[in-house]
């Protein structure tokens, strides 16, 4: 470890603003920046282009190579952290991690999303839970969507919940969180005026077609509600179609990450086909 490299032992000022990047998403925003931890959201988050601000390190482990890549590559401050300290900050029962990042935020603009031709998109309408919403980030990124858009008082794509849901496919597919449909509706119809002509689809127990019926070949803008609530009524009032999803047995509905990742397949493979 080069001596120029700050070492901390003890949960200073610099220490706890890093603790509540963990748990406060209004130091997160007024910081701007937010904790990454694990080996793929890290590694996808430098692939991705994402700037970062902090590494932080164990100054008393013989690092592998991936993160003394990581301390050779990355144009940021480096910190070697005692292991209790960096396990704290990693939240791990099982000792310290190796490695952790501190990423700078993107700005909330919906420019950050280029609709084409072939657009697929996903809005997660209020979502209570992070881990759902690192799913559908997840799931985005596996079937090829463009971006996806939060709206609505929800969870924040940036709580490590949500980070380590969607196991890094948060810097791979641009998330932006709005507050309010309308932004996303106007947004739509920009696009619309230029001639890309997205539907808009939604999910329901009770919706007037089969998923598989629909042509979701189209540019797609698929909107998942609320865990609870399902969509709110002004997501319910813009969609060009309510789609349902055939299921047997007792269960009426799917968990909203799960229905999105069946719809989103469905598009993905009605696409493969032409």
């Amino acid at each position: 470890m080069p001596a120029s490299v700050p070492r901390i032992t003890t949960r200073n000022a610099r220490f706890q603003q890093w603790q509540a990047l963990l748990s406060n998403r209004t130091k997160r925003r007024r910081l701007g920046a937010f904790v990454v931890q694990g080996v793929r959201p890290i590694t996808m988050a430098v692939e991705h282009g994402w700037r970062v601000d902090a590494v932080l390190f164990d100054a008393e482990r013989r690092l592998s190579e991936w993160a003394r890549t990581i301390l050779e590559t990355v144009d940021a401050a480096h910190y070697a952290l005692s292991p209790a300290l960096l396990a704290e900050l990693g939240e791990k029962d099982d000792g310290a991690p190796e490695l952790l990042a501190v990423v700078c935020l993107p700005e909330d603009t919906l420019d950050r999303i280029t609709p084409g031709p072939d657009f697929l998109g996903v809005v997660f309408d209020r979502p209570a839970g992070p881990g759902n919403l690192g799913s559908v980030i997840r799931s985005a990124d596996a079937f090829g969507a463009g971006g996806v858009i939060v709206t609505g008082h929800a969870a924040d794509p940036y709580d490590t919940a949500a980070v380590r849901a969607s196991t890094g496919s948060l810097f791979a597919v641009p998330t932006v969180r709005t507050a309010s449909p309308r932004d996303v509706l106007a947004w739509v119809e920009a696009h619309r005026s230029a001639g890309v002509p997205i539907q808009i689809v939604g999910t329901d127990e009770h919706g007037a077609a089969d998923v598989f019926d629909a042509d979701l070949t189209g540019p797609t803008l698929l909107v998942i509600g609320n865990e609870t609530s399902g969509l709110s009524t002004t997501w319910r009032d813009a969609v060009d179609q309510m789609l349902r999803i055939p299921m047997t047995g007792s269960a009426s509905s799917l968990n909203a990450a799960n229905a999105a990742s069946v719809v989103l397949y469905e598009a993905r493979r009605q696409r493969s086909r032409d």
